[in-house]
């Protein structure tokens, strides 16, 4: 080859190589994405558990939200209000503190007070167990299976399967929901951190059925909505329902439940 061919060659590379380097900075250019500084800073403040308990795609699709105005700066439930506070600094906003919500499970099923219908073995998850025979070996299809399917989805170990019923430690739980959505009973639900007093149960049985089954369930007689004075307890179906927002925690539906539900 020529020293004439190899310059030819040298020169195409090159020249293919400087249009190839401006193509790709105009392009770089013209189709960045703008950094939202913001975005950045609320992506640093938040906890990085990525749970989804925002309801978005992770921290990132949280932090994008807030600096959005798509959610508000407490929108974490992980981090809370103290998250909050700092996103709100961050924004420039007033926090809004939120009060603390827990997971509770409704039922006070526990092996030594429910009957069981047979033994069971096989898979110790609950959403398998729920579509076998009987609903799962217990004698109340509205019970806890208490095989922690609840257990598994919580990130947090805030929740624990005791005496055949799972329980959630409030300390622990950041009301992320996870629980919620696994439980194919649709026993567990979000309550106020002060609240002192909760319906442990979720029967849909009428009262005598409901001795039949379990020693510790709601026999829907409307004792408790009687007693309370904010009519913060009302009957759902056959089960008492506690409204939070009126409740003052008096304990007077607790006192005169017969059958010790409300706890």
């Amino acid at each position: 080859m020529s020293v004439t061919g190899v310059v030819i060659a040298a020169l195409v590379v090159g020249i293919t190589g400087i249009l190839c380097g401006v193509l790709l900075g105009a392009a770089s250019e013209k189709f960045k994405v703008e950094i939202d500084e913001k975005e950045v800073k609320i992506r640093a403040a938040l906890p990085g558990n990525n749970c989804g308990a925002c309801g978005f795609p992770g921290c990132d699709g949280c932090a994008h939200a807030i600096a959005a105005g798509d959610a508000p700066v407490n929108k974490c439930p992980v981090g809370g209000n103290p998250v909050g506070d700092k996103i709100a600094a961050i924004l420039g906003v007033q926090a809004i503190d939120l009060d603390k919500k827990v997971a509770y499970v409704r039922c006070s099923g526990t092996c030594d007070k429910v009957k069981q219908q047979y033994v069971y073995y096989g898979p110790a998850d609950c959403v398998q167990m729920s579509v076998v025979p009987g609903a799962g070996d217990k004698a109340c299809e509205f019970g806890c299976l208490g095989h922690g399917s609840c257990v598994r989805a919580c990130k947090f170990d805030a929740i624990h399967v005791v005496d055949g019923v799972s329980v959630v430690d409030p300390e622990k739980c950041v009301a992320c929901g996870k629980c919620i959505l696994t439980c194919p009973r649709h026993l567990i639900e979000l309550v106020p951190y002060k609240a002192k007093y909760h319906v442990r149960c979720s029967s849909q049985d009428k009262g005598k059925t409901v001795r039949e089954k379990c020693a510790a369930g709601c026999i829907a007689c409307t004792l408790c909505t009687k007693q309370c004075e904010n009519d913060a307890i009302y009957m759902n179906g056959n089960a008492a329902q506690i409204d939070y927002t009126k409740c003052i925690n008096c304990g007077k539906c607790a006192a005169k439940c017969p059958a010790k539900v409300i706890v």
